[in-house]
Formats: structure tokens, sequence, C-alpha cells
């Protein structure tokens, strides 16, 4: 590679069957990566190596001699390698998720010996867990709907220019936390918009909410102290190499508090000249987009 040219990308695509591992290297496809799905893993090393362009590898449990601690190793190596950026991508989804997608389509899954789903999610998750640990980016796909995981994988690589990009989730809490997260925030403390009737059917991208929420006394301060830590720590991110962050404000039903500050938080990481993007995971309970599509999950 001729000085001053840019890493080539090496994208290792991995997760649980049935969690849209596909769908990626597809969307990768698209942004101009070449994509290898499921190949020998003694070959990892070779492929990446002679790579002549962007280079996506779809890699799961089904493998023969498949092992979590082989495919770290061959990582580890290829970091050395000055002109290859590697990222590693898995794909999770809870276990009900999983169970509805292979009930639907009807297909037995690969590790399920017996020919339990259950089974086999359990085995798979068991395998590819070192893997979900060391993940540059865990994208859980159990309310993300198809087209919104295209604009992930386009926001994260589709940009010419390189930098930290950051994913904004609001969430509710009952629902549980999202996997993904690096910095968690709690807006439950808030006064909620839950308890005026005329408040209630809206959302956090409403005008009424904003201002219902911001007449609590404590949310200027709240919002100041969040944005300041931001500041604070998304340039030390850069600094140390990291190439993504999710940053997740939870409520009790996930549709007015954490909408609001998610919504607040972007036009200011915007501004700011971050690359942002945003998901609203409980959207479909209160009928408003999550993102600029809304349509049936993978």
């Amino acid at each position: 590679m001729s000085g001053g040219a840019a890493p080539l990308q090496i994208v290792l695509v991995t997760g649980l069957s049935g969690a849209g591992k596909l769908s990626i290297l597809r969307a990768l496809e698209d942004l101009g990566f070449e994509t290898v799905d499921n190949p020998p893993l003694p070959s990892l090393d070779e492929l990446a190596m002679r790579a002549e362009k962007n280079l996506a590898i779809g890699v799961d449990a089904r493998s023969r001699g498949f092992s979590a601690d082989s495919v770290l190793r061959a990582l580890d190596r290829l970091r050395q390698v000055p002109r290859l950026t590697l990222s590693l991508i898995f794909a999770t989804a809870s276990d009900e998720s999983l169970r509805r997608r292979y009930s639907e389509t009807r297909r037995r899954h690969p590790l399920a010996q017996t020919g339990a789903i259950a089974e086999g999610i359990a085995l798979e998750r068991h395998l590819t867990a070192p893997l979900a640990r060391a993940a540059d980016w865990l994208v859980d796909t159990s309310a993300l709907p198809l087209p919104r995981l295209r604009t992930l994988i386009e926001q994260h690589f589709g940009a010419s220019t390189p930098g930290l990009v950051i994913s904004l989730i609001s969430f509710a809490y009952p629902a549980g936390l999202p996997p993904e997260a690096d910095l968690v925030f709690d807006a439950r403390f808030l006064r909620n918009p839950h308890y005026d009737p005329a408040l209630r059917p809206l959302c956090g991208r409403d005008q009424e909410v904003g201002q219902f929420i911001e007449q609590d006394p404590d949310f200027e301060v709240y919002f100041n102290k969040v944005r300041d830590l931001l500041e604070f720590l998304l340039p030390r991110f850069v600094q140390e190499g990291k190439k993504y962050a999710t940053i997740c404000v939870g409520c009790t039903g996930g549709q007015h508090r954490s909408v609001y500050m998610i919504e607040k938080l972007s036009t200011h990481l915007a501004a700011a000249g971050w690359r942002v993007g945003v998901t609203h995971r409980e959207a479909s309970k209160f009928g408003k987009p999550r993102s600029s599509s809304d349509l049936p999950g993978i």
C-alpha cells in the first residue's frame, strides 16, 4: 500500500443464528465491501492479508472446528498489521425473538441436535460468548427493523471521513437495558408526562411533552451535567481508538422523558460535529417511528 493511503477495513461479522448476520453482510456488500461468508477458520489470516479492498467476513458457530478463541487470536494477529483496520461485529437478539423467527420461517436451528430451538440457541450463546464480550459493536436486533439496521451499518461504515460514530438510544427500564450500551443515564426522576391525560398519548418528540419536562426544576441541571460529561468523555474515546459509542437514556415507559433527552442530546452533539444516529427502542408501543424507517423486523 502506498504511503498515506487509508487502511483497509476488515470487518468480522459474527453472532447468533437468526440475529441478522447475513443482513449485516449484505449491507456491507452494498457499501462496496467484498464479502465472504463462513470460510474455513484457518483461512481468516490469508483472506485479510490478501485483501485489496474493504472486506467483510462472516463467521459463526456452524463453521467446522469453530473456536471463539481461534477467532480472537486471528483478530489479535491481524490488528498488528498497520495497513488493516479490524472491527468485530456481534449480532444478537433475545431468546424470544430468535424462537419467533425460527418458528415463522419453520427452519431448524443449525445447532439444535434434537430439533429443539431453545437447545440450539443456548448452545450457540455458550460457544460464542467470548466473541460477544470482545465485540467492538454488539448489535441487538430484537426490536430493530431491517431498514434501521441497514442505516446503522451505513452510519458506521459508509462515511468516508473517519471518526467516532455515536448511537443514541432511548429505552424503558422494565424491558431491560440495551446490551450494547456504553453509557446509561436514568431519566425516571424527572416529572412524568404519563400522568397528564393530554400528554399521555404523545411522545418526547412532541413539543408539548418537551415543554412539560423542561418545567421540572432539575431538568436543566441534569441535562447540562450529562452534556458536560459527554463533552469530556467523547474526545477521550477518540484518543483511545474507540470507533463506536452507544449512549442510552431510560425512563419507565421509554416514551416521554428518555425520548426527549435523546432528541435533545442528538441536536447538541450533531451541532458539535459528531456523527450521530438515534433509535427509540420502544417506539412501536406509542405509534412513532424508531427512526426514518419503521418496517417489520429482521
